[in-house]
């Protein structure tokens, strides 16, 4: 493997490694500064992560475009320096606005996603770019993997130690891409950076006027939104359903990931060959709203942890969509399509921790008309379901778009 993907590959899972390690203790953190309730608890929990992707979608196409214009090198290892100083400032964070404050940071420079895509894109031909997409995934998994572990593990030592060692993380990931990364960006792609693309709207919009990209961009967004249901109320919906404590919600999101990374970094490579682009974006929705469905009524702690891991055999998904759309811009737009794509799953997370969030408190509190903690994953299916009208609806036009150019 090169040191390029390598480092990548490395980013991204020390990047999953820091999200996974804090979300174990999310839950006795926020009621620890704020002396509340689990559903209240899991309302404020919305409000951060919503906080965090309002940050990733103002800032994504703004650094994929400087990407494009200054290079990837300098945006992953300045990003990496300050998400060291933000995990920090959490760390000894002793109000909700403090730790407010640390998922505006944060989200700046967790929009460098799109940068590490860029990269991975630069240096992968067009045949290669979705299976590639999946080793980034992959390496996500793994990361996600290693995070939850280490995460609930280290609550045992308290709410503040799992920001401790993300922040250190995040300093050895710095200090090791300085080592290793080289530049991709050369004069022949390099691009102006302009205000008009580089705003999330404008980015979205120039990439929708590409032939058939619009309704991607769409089954994409509503894909991230239903997605975002594992981390908006997964440790909520454990505690409250199964009375889960942080060790257990580590390792329920340790197997979610294990196969997360089976899927993304090996098994996406065969469902490509065998169903090709538009039959795995076709097998990933079903699966998916099966999976939903049956983590919605799911009432035993132990099936919950066999269908944690089942349920992300449907990650094919995204890295199908991402390889689809690579193809259809130029390379000199790698990182203007990555800046897009994370300005739409920020758009997602500004909107989905929120909604999946507010479903849950209404469906656990004590004035609820019908306790369900699993109505969040109904919803996600719901969504998924649109999706994949969508995405059934729009294919012919595409398939017609991309073999006339």
């Amino acid at each position: 493997m090169r040191p390029a993907v390598l480092f990548i590959l490395i980013t991204v899972m020390l990047d999953a490694m820091g999200i996974g390690l804090i979300v174990p203790v999310m839950p006795d953190l926020i009621q620890e500064v704020q002396g509340t309730g689990l559903s209240k608890a899991a309302l404020w929990g919305g409000v951060l992560s919503t906080t965090f992707a309002l940050m990733q979608f103002v800032f994504g196409p703004i650094i994929g475009g400087l990407s494009d214009r200054f290079g990837r090198r300098p945006v992953l290892l300045l990003s990496l320096v300050v998400m060291t100083f933000d995990y920090l400032v959490m760390a000894v964070a002793g109000s909700i606005f403090i730790l407010l404050l640390g998922r505006v940071i944060g989200g700046i420079t967790a929009a460098t996603q799109s940068t590490a895509n860029a990269y991975m894109a630069d240096i992968s031909g067009p045949e290669d770019r979705a299976a590639n997409f999946g080793l980034v995934g992959a390496a996500f998994g793994v990361g996600f993997v290693l995070g939850p572990l280490l995460g609930g593990l280290l609550g045992e030592y308290g709410t503040r130690a799992p920001f401790y060692a993300a922040a250190a993380l995040a300093a050895i990931n710095a200090i090791f891409g300085y080592f290793i990364l080289r530049e991709t960006v050369t004069d022949a792609i390099r691009r102006p950076f302009r205000w008009s693309r580089a705003n999330p709207w404008g980015s979205i919009r120039q990439l929708g006027k590409l032939p058939g990209l619009r309704p991607l961009l769409l089954v994409y967004f509503l894909y991230q939104v239903a997605f975002i249901v594992y981390p908006a109320i997964w440790s909520y919906f454990g505690k409250e359903r199964f009375g889960w404590d942080p060790s257990t919600i580590g390792l329920s999101l340790a197997l979610f990931g294990i196969m997360l990374a089976i899927v993304q970094g090996g098994m996406i490579r065969f469902v490509l060959r065998v169903l090709g682009e538009r039959g795995t974006v076709l097998y990933g929705h079903l699966f998916d709203i099966a999976a939903f469905m049956a983590l919605a009524f799911v009432a035993n702690g132990t099936v919950a942890l066999i269908l944690t891991p089942l349920a992300a055999l449907a990650a094919v998904i995204t890295p199908a969509l991402q390889g689809i759309m690579s193809k259809a811009v130029g390379k000199d737009a790698q990182g203007e399509l990555q800046g897009a794509l994370t300005s739409a799953s920020a758009l997602a997370m500004i909107l989905s921790p929120m909604m999946m969030t507010s479903v849950f408190a209404s469906f656990t509190s004590s004035t609820a008309p019908l306790y369900l903690p699993g109505a969040p994953f109904l919803l996600s299916a719901a969504l998924i379901a649109l999706g994949l009208c969508v995405f059934v609806t729009f294919w012919p036009k595409q398939r017609t778009a991309m073999n006339t150019e």
